[in-house]
């Protein structure tokens, strides 16, 4: 990705869509948990202590990559319909590398390409604009 300063994940447990806000196209990459369905049965077959362990390693090392994208950035919002968005802003409040990043966390129901994209560019450009108009009144 390139450095645009403004990052938008929609995201759930098991799939993020991470699209940077540009003034060009929005562009999608996508980076998917390994804690699958089929991970999930193979685990239990053989014992739930066994999976539920699996299953916090696996999102602990999905967290984790979204972590080394999201360094990158001076502000991100993070939406999507489970919880998980909570789950890593709560990883990424306890790391002091992220203490200068503005993480904003919204709710959102499952949205095609198209509308995350718009989710995206309305809430950056809403803060373009008050950034602006900020520095126009000084």
């Amino acid at each position: 990705m390139t450095t645009a300063k403004y990052l938008g994940i929609w995201m759930d447990h098991s799939t993020a869509h991470i699209m940077e806000y540009t003034s060009d196209p929005i562009q999608t990459k996508t980076i998917d948990s390994k804690f699958t369905h089929e991970v999930k049965e193979q685990s239990l077959r053989r014992s739930e202590n066994l999976m539920h362990n699996k299953e916090q390693q696996q999102q602990s090392a999905y967290y984790k990559k979204l972590g080394e994208v999201i360094k990158n950035y001076e502000e991100v919002l993070i939406f999507g319909p489970t919880d998980a968005k909570l789950e890593l802003l709560n990883v990424l409040k306890a790391d002091h590398r992220f203490e200068k990043i503005k993480i904003e966390t919204k709710q959102a129901d499952k949205m095609t390409e198209h509308q995350q994209h718009a989710f995206v560019k309305e809430h950056f450009q809403y803060t373009d604009f008050n950034l602006v108009n900020c520095i126009s009144q000084w």
